[in-house]
């Protein structure tokens, strides 16, 4: 009777994989003025989260389950961004899901 693979979340690198194409110059646009304080918030945070969960799938992270809230912050300071809210974990496995 064959047994059932159990899924082991991979350990975390200590760096993540350099890209191997280089990607075109981004420039930044500023962000429309107006609006209120929380749309800012809200905005800063998809982007956060989308970082995060960009940076784990390059990790080898492909399901929400093991993207843990200690797994996605000890990948924030690997890619510069700052230490994720308990929101901000939520929002970065929904990603993983979608």
């Amino acid at each position: 009777m064959p047994m059932a693979a159990v899924a082991t979340p991979l350990p975390l690198p200590l760096t993540l994989p350099s890209p191997t194409l280089s990607a075109p110059e981004l420039r930044r646009k500023p962000l429309p003025a107006g609006q209120p304080r929380a749309w800012y918030e809200s905005h800063n945070r998809r982007l956060k989260a989308l970082r995060l969960a960009t940076a784990l799938l390059d990790t080898g992270v492909y399901h929400p389950a093991g993207a843990s809230n200690e797994r996605i912050r000890a990948l924030a300071p690997l890619i510069g961004v700052r230490y994720p809210s308990d929101t901000t974990c939520r929002m970065v496995r929904s990603l993983m899901r979608h």
